[in-house]
């Protein structure tokens, strides 16, 4: 049996990421994928605020509104006049992936030192 939570908009692919897909009514409800997620919770979360940016109160949603409407704002969300909210946010969440990748990357390039014990520093400090 599967214990793990399952969330509006949300499905997980076989290699364990997260997708976050919303039906947009302003497009003649066209499915639009809004990115792909370390966790169940970042995918959900993701659905929440492109429901709540389209039907407001009315959406149906993961978590509490008050935790939407703060994530909007930690986001500093704000639609154009005359475009999709869901596609803004669909921009926003590539954008956030963008960063969060060039961010891995320069984590990567670190130097790692292996311990070779301290007989080894031993031998060499008596050698000098």
């Amino acid at each position: 049996m599967n214990d793990e939570k399952r969330y509006i908009g949300v499905r997980k692919r076989p290699w364990g990421k997260y997708a976050a897909e919303i039906r947009d009514s302003t497009r003649k409800g066209r499915r639009v994928w809004l990115g792909t997620f370390n966790s169940a919770e970042e995918a959900a979360l993701a659905y929440d605020q492109a429901a709540f940016a389209v039907r407001g109160s009315l959406a149906s949603i993961n978590f509490p509104i008050e935790i939407v409407k703060e994530s909007l704002v930690k986001i500093n969300y704000r639609c154009r006049i005359g475009s999709s909210p869901i596609e803004t946010l669909k921009e926003s969440h590539k954008r956030r992936g963008e960063f969060r990748k060039k961010k891995a990357k320069e984590e990567d390039e670190v130097l790692v030192f292996e311990d070779l014990g301290p007989d080894l520093l031993d031998e060499l400090l008596s050698q000098s």
